[in-house]
């Protein structure tokens, strides 16, 4: 019966040993929350998946303990993956976004060059795949809005023939 469940686990890996999917852990934060009874601490952490070929996903979990807000982001990220259009290990185009209060300027880049971005951008763009490219972030150094900026111009940019 031990055997039988042991046989179980192994065949119902996750998709990281199948798909090779890369996996980076952005931020952890501690978050305390005043209660009358005391302190109530949690954690959040912010999780990119990616496969270098042009997919990435992005999650944000909580929990009680760090590896379990670590699991819950990472379960979020592999459900929502987009597909990142690249053309010739860069960009396709330029393209500027506003999200909250984040602004990115993402642009293609000549061969070469490499990855010419900040903070969580670069690590995103890694993990999908893209190996040239530059780009400002301006007014925000809030990761979390920063890492949704990037995914959502990520998400407007369209294929190049």
């Amino acid at each position: 019966m031990v055997e039988e469940r042991d046989k179980r686990r192994r065949q119902n890996r996750g998709p990281a040993e199948k798909d090779k999917i890369g996996e980076k852990v952005l931020l952890i934060r501690r978050v305390t929350k005043k209660t009358p009874g005391g302190n109530y601490i949690s954690f959040s952490a912010l999780v990119a998946v990616g496969d270098g070929q042009g997919k990435i996903g992005v999650g944000l979990g909580r929990g009680l303990e760090v590896p379990q807000a670590i699991r819950k982001a990472m379960s979020r990220a592999r459900k929502h993956m987009i597909t990142v259009p690249i053309y010739k290990t860069t960009l396709p185009h330029d393209i500027r976004v506003k999200y909250k209060g984040a602004y990115i300027i993402l642009k293609p880049a000549p061969p070469g060059a490499g990855l010419k971005v900040g903070s969580v951008v670069r690590s995103l763009l890694s993990l999908a795949g893209v190996v040239n490219a530059s780009g400002k972030i301006v007014r925000s150094r809030n990761q979390i809005a920063n890492t949704y900026a990037v995914m959502k111009a990520i998400s407007m940019l369209r294929k190049r023939e």
